[in-house]
C-alpha cells in the first residue's frame, strides 16, 4: 500500500523542482557538506583527471548519467551534441546532493539500471527523499521517508554498465542484492546530527564520507590475508570481504606483492617488474576491439579479453614454489591498489601520479620457525 501511495504521488506531480545546489545545502547541513567534498560522489569531469581524460576519448559523454547525473543536457551530451562546460552549476556539482535525494524509482535493466526522478507541483517547495526517521522540513524542501533508500538508491548507479557493444565492463551488485550492504559499510553511522538546528536532538547521522578506496582503513578491512610457508612452498591465503568482487572499476588493478627476505636481502619475489608478470596474484581486467587489440578504455571494448578477479566473500588460495625457506626467513605480502591500471593510463594520457602509483591496501608478515 505505501508503495503504490508513494507512486501515486510522483504520478500526480507534473513539473520538476527547481535544483538546489550541493552549496546551498552546506547552510543547514556544514558537516554532512564536509563529508561529502571528501568523497568520491564529489569527484567530477572537472576536477578529476582520470574521469575527465577517459571521457574525453570518446565521442560522447557516455560517463554521465552516473557522474554527472543532474545535468539538464545530459541527452544531448550523450548523443555527442555537446560537452561538459562548468558554467554549468548542475554539471559541476557531480553526483550531486539534490540528484540522490530526487530519486523516485530504480527499475533494473539489461545495460544498466535506469533511474526515475522524482516530480514537484508547480509553486511548491521541492520534496527530498531519503531513509531518516521523522524528517525535518525546512525552508528550501520537504522531507520524506521514502521506501526506496533503504534497498534501491545506489542500485542505479552502482550496479552494472554495458558499453555500447554490450560488453560487460562494471559489476558491483548481482541480482539478488540491493543497497542496504551498499549503505552499511560506505554510509555508517557517525556521531553528530544532520542539521545544523538539530530541532529533535540527534546525535547521529549516516555518514557521507562515502569511505571506499581512498580511505586507508576501508583498504585495509576490504581484504585478509594469511600466509603458511612451508618447505620450498609458500601459500597465500586471499579473502575478499566484500560483498562484491574485489575489483570493480574497469580502469583500476589490485597485485599481490610477496617477497622472502634472508638476513635483510630479498632473495625472491614473485615478480620482477610488472606486478602482471604473476597471473594469480594480479587482479584486471583486459578488455579488446574487434581487431584484437587491447584497448584501455572500456567504451571500446567488443570483448574481455582477460580477466582475474575476487568474487564477493570469495577466499582463494595462491600456491608459490620458493627456495628452499629458512628458518627465520621473513615471508612478507602486499596487497597494492592502482587507479589507473598501465593500459588505460596509456590510453588516456594519464600524468597524475597519484593515479598511477600503486596504494598499499594491507600488509603482513611472518616469520618461518
Amino acid at each position: 500500500m505505501k508503495k503504490l501511495l508513494f507512486l501515486s504521488v510522483i504520478a500526480l506531480s507534473l513539473f520538476s523542482a527547481d535544483y538546489l545546489t550541493n552549496k546551498s545545502c552546506q547552510e543547514c547541513h556544514p558537516d554532512i557538506y564536509d563529508e561529502y567534498q571528501t568523497s568520491y560522489h564529489s569527484k567530477t569531469y572537472f576536477n578529476d583527471e582520470l574521469h575527465r581524460k577517459v571521457a574525453q576519448k570518446i565521442p560522447v559523454y557516455d560517463c554521465g548519467r552516473c557522474h554527472m547525473p543532474a545535468a539538464k543536457n545530459l541527452k544531448d551530451m550523450e548523443e555527442g551534441r555537446t560537452t561538459p562546460n562548468p558554467i554549468h552549476k548542475e554539471q559541476k556539482d557531480a553526483v550531486s546532493c539534490f540528484y540522490c535525494h530526487q530519486i523516485a524509482y530504480v527499475k533494473k535493466a539489461h545495460k544498466f539500471n535506469e533511474i526515475t526522478m522524482a516530480r514537484q507541483a508547480e509553486g511548491y517547495k521541492p520534496s527530498l527523499y531519503g531513509s531518516l526517521e521523522d524528517p525535518d522540513d525546512s525552508d528550501k524542501h520537504a522531507m520524506v521517508k521514502s521506501p526506496i533508500y533503504d534497498k534501491y538508491a545506489c542500485m542505479g548507479c552502482h550496479s552494472h554498465k554495458r558499453n555500447k557493444q554490450d560488453v560487460l565492463i562494471f559489476q558491483a551488485m548481482d541480482e539478488n542484492q540491493d543497497s542496504r550492504e551498499c549503505i552499511k559499510c560506505h554510509m555508517p553511522y557517525i556521531e553528530g546530527p544532520v542539521e545544523k538546528m538539530n530541532k529533535k536532538s540527534r546525535n547521529r547521522h549516516r555518514s557521507h564520507y562515502f569511505a571506499g578506496i581512498h580511505d586507508a582503513h576501508m583498504r585495509k578491512q576490504s581484504v585478509d590475508i594469511s600466509i603458511k610457508p612451508e618447505g620450498d612452498e609458500i601459500v597465500v591465503e586471499l579473502e575478499n570481504r566484500m560483498p562484491h568482487p574485489l575489483v570493480i572499476h574497469p580502469t583500476r588493478m589490485k597485485y599481490l606483492k610477496l617477497e622472502v627476505i634472508r638476513d635483510g636481502k630479498v632473495i625472491w619475489r614473485n615478480f620482477e617488474k610488472d606486478p602482471t608478470e604473476d597471473k594469480q596474484g594480479s587482479f584486471y581486467a583486459e578488455f579488446e576491439d574487434e581487431k584484437g587489440k587491447i584497448v584501455g578504455i572500456p567504451y571500446y571494448a567488443k570483448k574481455v579479453a582477460y580477466s582475474n578477479n575476487l568474487g564477493p566473500k570469495e577466499k582463494k588460495e595462491l600456491v608459490y614454489k620458493v627456495p628452499t625457506l629458512h628458518k627465520d626467513d621473513r615471508i612478507v605480502a602486499e596487497l597494492y591498489v592502482v587507479l589507473a591500471k598501465p593500459s588505460c593510463a596509456a590510453a588516456a594520457g594519464i600524468e597524475d601520479e597519484s593515479l598511477t602509483r600503486p596504494i598499499l591496501m594491507k600488509r603482513v608478515e611472518t616469520t618461518v620457525k
